[in-house]
């Protein structure tokens, strides 16, 4: 299947973009989504995580990923029949993700693709805040996702 995963990396980060794509692809592949979708990752600082926290989520305070979801239908934009469907936009912090790697003794890469991975999901409509059900399903396509990446824990 053939999808749209464009990665935007902050000046002065060292991120492998692949990696990023290949990650967030394996979560479309694995869900079944319709080919042809499109998804927006952006790798970016704290401060920027922090701001779209604040901001979007009213919290004020830093985190690791953000997950912004095309409302679908309901969206008050309108996209042209024949374009494909956009499944929204991702926030990841770098800074988070080096700093989750060294706490959980994994590598950056794996934090990196985990992050995207869950990013993704939560595009697609999965919860972890909603009830222990809601998270353990989110938790195993998390990492049969990352099993398939060849990351597992």
């Amino acid at each position: 299947m053939t999808y749209t995963v464009e990665v935007l990396i902050d000046d002065g980060l060292a991120v492998d973009a692949a990696l990023v794509e290949r990650a967030a692809q394996a979560v479309l592949i694995a869900e079944q989504v319709p080919a042809g979708c499109e998804v927006c990752i952006r790798i970016t600082t704290d401060a920027e995580l922090h701001r779209l926290n604040r901001d979007f989520r009213g919290i004020d305070a830093p985190t690791d990923v953000l997950s912004f979801a095309d409302d679908g239908d309901s969206s008050q934009f309108v996209t042209a029949p024949n374009l494909p469907r956009y499944l929204g936009d991702i926030a990841i912090s770098y800074e988070r993700v080096l700093a989750q790697a060294a706490e959980y003794g994994h590598s950056p890469a794996r934090e990196l693709a985990y992050l995207t991975v869950h990013g993704v999901l939560h595009l697609l409509g999965y919860d972890h805040e909603h009830g222990l059900a809601d998270e353990a399903l989110m938790r195993a396509r998390e990492e049969a996702v990352m099993t398939a990446l060849g990351l597992p824990r």
